[in-house]
């Protein structure tokens, strides 16, 4: 790699994507309309509407009610669940993830994609967690199977040479970078660290942490780790940049 395609200087930090701040912003603005402008029984309706509970799919008589949206809410909840957060400190913790992990992505896909894809993350975080615990009546909230998917996408270019934690200089493109095979990140010592690490820390959060605010809410390990497998799967599905030779 030449000097010349390395990175020499430090990019600013509030450089952000369009698609991402608006994401932070809706996200915020969603919240701040549940917690302060709705009361108590609107609240309990949005949350009966919009966040993941796997007995509305399993066992959706067990609260003797018709669940809010029918047969559609039975579908949209699997997305939806992600633009509901506790309470401020859990959409905060998700808006810096966000922030870091999406940044790389929303550069490399655009918009329209990276919205996309991380819908589809979501998706796989409700889908894993209805799979591996099918009779919970706890509500799912959080954008963090998103962002988990994120994570694992950004992960397939940036420890790619030249890429941002690839070890031997930042070039230019570094968000543009052709991505890692699986087998490649595998065989990757730094990416193997990168996931292991990740993997237990997301474990120990999901296990030990219980979000304050909604004591009916939960933030799930398994949607996390159900975002970063679609994530890492779908990554060459929505990736513009073309995989050099084997």
């Amino acid at each position: 790699m030449s000097e010349r395609n390395v990175q020499p200087a430090r990019e600013p930090i509030f450089n952000l994507p369009p698609v991402i701040i608006a994401s932070v912003a809706l996200l915020g603005v969603i919240h701040a309309i549940r917690v302060w402008l709705l009361s108590p029984d609107q609240e309990g309706w949005v949350i009966a509407a919009f966040s993941f509970v796997p007995v509305r799919i399993t066992m959706p008589s067990t609260f003797g009610f018709d669940w809010p949206g029918g047969l559609a809410g039975d579908v949209w909840t699997f997305v939806t669940y992600a633009f509901l957060h506790a309470d401020w400190m859990h959409f905060g913790v998700n808006a810096l993830w966000l922030a870091a992990f999406g940044t790389p992505l929303a550069r490399r896909f655009g918009a329209l994609r990276f919205t996309l894809f991380s819908l589809i993350g979501a998706a796989g975080g409700a889908a894993l967690h209805l799979a591996l615990d099918p009779n919970s009546v706890q509500p799912l909230v959080g954008a963090s199977a998103a962002i988990s998917a994120q994570m694992a996408a950004a992960a397939r270019f940036a420890f790619s040479p030249g890429g941002r934690l690839g070890g031997v200089g930042v070039a230019r493109d570094a968000d543009h970078r052709p991505a890692l095979s699986i087998a490649e990140m595998i065989r990757s010592r730094r990416v193997m660290t990168f996931l292991i690490v990740w993997f237990v820390f997301n474990l120990l959060f999901g296990l030990l942490f219980t979000p304050p605010g909604i004591q009916s809410s939960q933030i799930a390990w398994d949607a996390h780790l159900g975002g970063f497998i679609v994530g890492l799967l779908f990554f060459p599905i929505f990736d513009p940049v073309v995989r050099r030779p084997a």
